[in-house]
């Protein structure tokens, strides 16, 4: 089993919790304290992973219950936050703070693929990893006592899932310019044509996104479609798009 590195977002990050740095962030609420909730959207079943991937090294690694978090509370510790930015300009990484909350019950499927090693990786690893989640109620009864019964490996895992790939064209700006020819004449620049003009324009051009989008949808299993006498279908799929 090789090591695996795991994609967020659409970034890799390695995130290290210190003893020192955990015990410094602030605990207790102080007049003044701003706090926002926002919702999170844990259940897209979507994941961004780079156009370099080799999406014939994709599969499935594992299925597990869980719980994730459907909203995020916000904090600025105003005085926290003044402290430590009249010390580090920078400030620091848990101004404002943040804390998962709601929670629900949910499975997560992982994902391993092979890639571009990350450049800050100093071994190169090529491996990687990403998870989508799905509600219990997406999930077939028979997939539902699979994993009670710890059998989801390999292919009978894959059997539950239908996965896509697609790679979206961005819109970028690009500036379109004409400077004339000339020289500084007197401290004064000439065009050697006079009759030229500069001339500026704005352009907007399509070119393939650095990332591509993996899509993992519940559907039918070939044994539950056997057993049911029916036509493999998308299973109760209603993911939030």
């Amino acid at each position: 089993m090789f090591v695996t590195r795991q994609l967020i977002a659409t970034c890799f990050a390695i995130i290290a919790w210190g003893s020192v740095a955990v015990a410094a962030i602030p605990k207790t609420r102080h007049e003044g304290d701003a706090s926002i909730v926002l919702d999170l959207q844990p259940f897209t079943h979507i994941a961004y992973i780079p156009a370099s991937a080799d999406l014939s090294s994709l599969r499935i690694e594992s299925i597990k219950a869980t719980k994730v978090a459907t909203r995020v509370r916000v904090t600025t510790d105003r005085r926290y936050c003044q402290e430590h930015s009249a010390v580090e300009p920078g400030g620091s990484m848990y101004c404002p703070r943040t804390s998962d909350e709601s929670f629900v019950h949910a499975y997560q499927v992982t994902y391993s693929f092979r890639g571009q090693p990350v450049a800050s990786d100093e071994y190169g690893n090529p491996n990687f990893t990403f998870s989508v989640y799905f509600r219990p109620d997406e999930m077939s009864p028979a997939l539902r006592s699979a994993i009670s019964s710890g059998k989801t490996k390999g292919t009978f895992a894959a059997e539950f899932f239908r996965v896509t790939t697609s790679r979206d064209s961005i819109r970028h700006v690009v500036v379109d310019s004409t400077i004339c020819d000339g020289n500084y004449v007197d401290g004064n620049w000439t065009r050697t044509n006079p009759k030229c003009e500069d001339t500026m324009a704005y352009q907007s051009v399509a070119r393939p996104s650095i990332y591509i989008t993996v899509s993992v949808y519940p559907v039918t299993s070939p044994v539950e479609t056997a057993a049911a006498g029916k036509s493999p279908a998308l299973f109760n799929y209603s993911g939030d798009r």
